[in-house]
């Protein structure tokens, strides 16, 4: 069963709310059995849709200020909540909708230490290296280039002057980044969260976690930030955020890094630091420290990949796979350890072994831009450093750090951002959000979605100009958990889509299922369950593509296919109540500009052959989860 939802849904969606840790207190709700005459009176539950990004980087990071950014903590929450700012290489730019909220996540290693060496700081200047950074870095042109990318493997590889690790130094700057944040955050209106980046590279795999706080400056200030030369192991994180949490009383999580170029050791079925298989309390520490992923980012989408999921035939979107960083060859082996979709599905077999799944883990998206503007816009994307803002050769131009190396421009995706569905714009109550998965990737777009699983779902529930109401009563949302089929039930889900008014139309809906069966293998299916226009599965078991209205040449398109809203329920054909599953929704756009597109027109240049020009937004959700 498939229709579209009535326009009105547009102004009139809500939301539910649903804590892992503490069931819904429905009697704080009122009553369902006998609502009152107003649908919204007496709800205790998470109404708002909250748009931020949680990974972005400004000029208190070493690499972004070594390319050339100057733009400060300040600058970037000023930016997010809808100020016009001037970018570092000259432009002028201003977001099209603002953000709710922001984490800006400089690099803990060295945080601030390339404003004072380019600054030429005394106290620096003892050191050659850093008087030889400071000189290069200062002439300009291809001499500081050379040196940007020398002071960037300096940091990968834990050799960069003790100096710039001196614990005071380090904490003088980590008060003054919590002080643009406390500066800028306005409860109620937008939320600057505390947050940094620990920036493990063992052996050039990337590791990185973003690391975000929910209380403020008064228990952030009283421990300096987490740093590699403490550890590049992740498990010394979760100790160190233990840590933090004991001493301070306050709470923090950790959100890994998009693991397309982590050399397959992102989501190990061995532990890289031990070499031995995973243990319990591997997967219980993990489960508890990280309950979010980063699944889209400007270096690539990491939801799945086209050698994981052959019959999947959207899998290959804005594929980073080419090549790893440092001097390890991208090899198949590795995919499987790297991307969403994979690490959800061997999460369920280390649960069958440990009786805990590690990578239980909920979706969203970021920038990881280095620039200090959170931009994912197709018409409006500033790169990743400053190197590649808008400018005519930045398609052609190579964007990696780490020759030889080689991304050309055109590979930087424009993406993402994170939806959170909240209480209120407020530190806590998007942190309480995370925590309990109510969260969603997109690469861009504000897509608004719900997504519920439970037992009794039924079509006419899609009548409802409020899926919310229906979704919590009935079931649970995106990061919840299913147990213990009834017998003769399969779980059925309620998904509802709004397109973002700026953007694309929706051509369908989809739910991505991934089970363990009784031989300990996985498996997956994506299921076109609500679409946009006429159309009809297939004998082949696809739907027949929405079409294209793009206009490459200008850069625009028409609305005039898709649809603005979708609804449905599904129920799983071809549940097993004796097998782990998850189930997750991903929403996707009629075709649009890419960047490359808007780009081209704009500077009046042609693009590279083999780069895009169209692309199909889309959003997923957190999974929802079925244990026996």
């Amino acid at each position: 069963m498939h229709r579209t939802l009535p326009i009105v849904w547009t102004v009139c969606l809500a939301a539910g709310a649903w804590a892992q840790d503490m069931p819904l207190d429905r009697g704080t709700i009122g009553s369902f059995e006998k609502p009152s005459y107003s649908p919204y009176a007496g709800r205790n539950i998470p109404s708002e849709l909250l748009w931020g990004d949680t990974h972005l980087h400004t000029n208190l990071s070493l690499d972004a200020r070594a390319g050339g950014v100057i733009l400060s903590p300040s600058d970037a929450f000023r930016f997010a909540r809808g100020e016009e700012v001037t970018a570092s290489g000259g432009f002028k730019i201003k977001m099209g909708q603002p953000l709710d909220f922001l984490v800006v996540t400089d690099h803990s290693d060295s945080m601030g230490a390339m404003n004072e060496v380019i600054k030429g700081n005394p106290n620096l200047m003892v050191d050659e290296k850093l008087r030889d950074w400071h000189n290069r870095i200062n002439a300009g042109g291809q001499t500081a280039l050379d040196a940007a990318f020398e002071i960037v493997q300096a940091v990968a590889n834990q050799t960069v002057p003790p100096t710039l690790s001196d614990p005071e130094f380090t904490m003088n700057i980590w008060q003054d980044a919590i002080a643009a944040a406390e500066n800028y955050n306005d409860p109620g209106r937008f939320s600057a969260i505390i947050g940094y980046e620990w920036t493990s590279f063992p052996d050039a795999n990337n590791l990185h976690r973003n690391v975000i706080y929910r209380n403020g400056a008064d228990l952030a200030r009283r421990v300096a930030p987490y740093t590699t030369v403490d550890s590049e192991n992740p498990e010394d994180l979760w100790k160190w955020m233990q840590m933090y949490e004991d001493k301070t009383g306050g709470r923090v999580l950790a959100i890994p890094h998009n693991g397309n170029i982590s050399n397959g050791i992102m989501f190990p079925d061995v532990n890289p630091v031990t070499n031995q298989p995973l243990t319990r309390a591997y997967a219980e520490n993990r489960a508890r420290w990280e309950p979010l992923y980063e699944t889209t980012q400007i270096k690539g989408d990491g939801e799945a990949h086209p050698k994981l999921s052959p019959n999947d035939e959207f899998a290959d979107y804005e594929t980073w796979d080419v090549s790893n960083l440092g001097p390890y060859p991208k090899e198949d082996w590795m995919l499987q350890y790297e991307y969403t979709r994979e690490a959800l599905k061997n999460g369920l077999k280390h649960e069958a072994k440990l009786g805990v799944n590690p990578y239980k883990f909920g979706l969203q998206g970021a920038t990881d831009a280095h620039t200090g503007l959170a931009t994912a816009e197709e018409d409006n994307f500033w790169g990743k450093h400053s190197g590649s803002e808008p400018n005519e050769k930045r398609m052609t131009t190579d964007v990696a750090h780490f020759p030889p190396i080689s991304w050309p421009g055109w590979y930087q995706v424009a993406s993402g951002y994170t939806g959170v569905w909240a209480t209120e714009n407020t530190r806590e109550a998007i942190f309480d959000a995370m925590m309990r998965k109510e969260t969603y990737a997109t690469t861009g777009p504000r897509i608004a979605v719900r997504f519920f699983g439970g037992w009794d779902f039924i079509a006419d529930d899609t009548n409802t100009r409020l899926p919310a109401n229906v979704g919590y009563r009935k079931g649970v949302p995106m990061g919840g958990d299913l147990t213990a089929a009834p017998k003769g039930k399969a779980p059925s889900f309620l998904v509802a889509a709004r397109k973002d008014p700026l953007s694309g139309n929706l051509d369908r809906a989809q739910v991505i299922k991934g089970w363990l069966d009784a031989e300990g293998q996985t498996h997956e299916k994506v299921y076109d369950v609500v679409w946009a226009g006429d159309r009809a599965i297939g004998s082949d078991g696809k739907l027949l593509p929405v079409g294209n209205t793009v206009d490459v040449k200008n850069a625009t398109w028409r609305n005039s296919i898709g649809s603005p809203e979708l609804i449905t329920v599904w129920s799983d054909p071809d549940f097993d109540p004796a097998e782990r599953a998850f189930y997750y929704a991903r929403v996707i756009e009629i075709p649009t500009p890419r960047w490359t597109a808007y780009e081209a027109k704009y500077f009046n240049v042609e693009a590279p052959k083999e780069s895009p020009m169209t692309t199909q937004e889309r959003a997923y959700t957190s999974p929802i989860w079925y244990t026996p």
